[in-house]
């Protein structure tokens, strides 16, 4: 678990050399460029942009479709499992996105809501913290948080598919980017949030008795053991 905990702490840092990278020296050049020679070609990113929004309510209906079997006396089964932590994972990344939101306060790329400043039509590009309101919400990325938050939990549990669940990020990635909805660094914060909010999620089920994963016979293993532990001091005390 501690080199679980190191890993993860670099791998936030790193987003953060990143995210400070791309705001000083690659988010206005790239948002420039993709207005001047991909506008044309919005719809087409527009498509791949909008694949969280088909799973997220995917996975979200699944659960409660889950939740009706186990009310009915059916255990979840180990594939089951995976699907009812994602969207628990969707639902907890949401919350701490829209937190970031209004703690950040970022203008967008373009003009897209509410007569927004942007830096297409107004050479604006700042955070405005704790300002709030839709035209401050660009950082971090919301579709990069969804899909990832769910993909993290598929990755983690289903690691035989991890080139379809980078497809769908990838994606993702590119629609954003691609139709000026996001800087770079919306993203890169975006992916880093969700990834983090999935690993907690699987983190957390794996800390109770029904662990899924490939991890689970390690871990069932280790519970059996404390169980028989447990199980032998108790008839040596009744034999005391």
């Amino acid at each position: 678990m501690t080199d679980l905990l190191t890993k993860w702490v670099a791998a936030l840092l790193i987003c953060g050399l990143c995210i400070a990278l791309s705001y000083f020296w690659i988010d206005r050049p790239v948002a420039y460029f993709i207005h001047q020679e991909l506008s044309g070609y919005r719809g087409i990113f527009d498509l791949a942009a909008r694949l969280p929004k088909v799973i997220g309510p995917l996975v979200a209906a699944c659960t409660l479709l889950l939740g009706i079997r186990v009310v009915m006396g059916r255990p979840l089964t180990e594939f089951q499992a995976p699907i009812v932590l994602a969207t628990f994972s969707l639902a907890v990344s949401d919350i701490f996105e829209n937190w970031l939101k209004f703690a950040f306060g970022r203008t967008w790329p373009e003009t897209w809501v509410q007569d927004n400043p942007s830096l297409i039509r107004d050479g604006v590009h700042n955070f405005n913290l704790f300002h709030g309101g839709a035209g401050f919400a660009s950082f971090p990325s919301g579709h990069m948080v969804a899909i990832c938050a769910i993909m993290s939990v598929f990755w983690i549990c289903w690691p035989r598919f991890q080139p379809l669940w980078a497809i769908c990020i990838g994606l993702v990635f590119i629609g954003q980017l691609g139709a000026n909805y996001h800087f770079l660094s919306d993203l890169i914060a975006g992916g880093s949030v969700g990834s983090s909010v999935g690993l907690l999620i699987v983190a957390l089920w794996n800390a109770g008795v029904r662990p899924v994963g490939p991890s689970v016979a390690v871990i069932t293993s280790c519970v059996d053991e404390r169980d028989e532990r447990k199980q032998t001091s108790a008839d040596a005390s009744k034999v005391g």
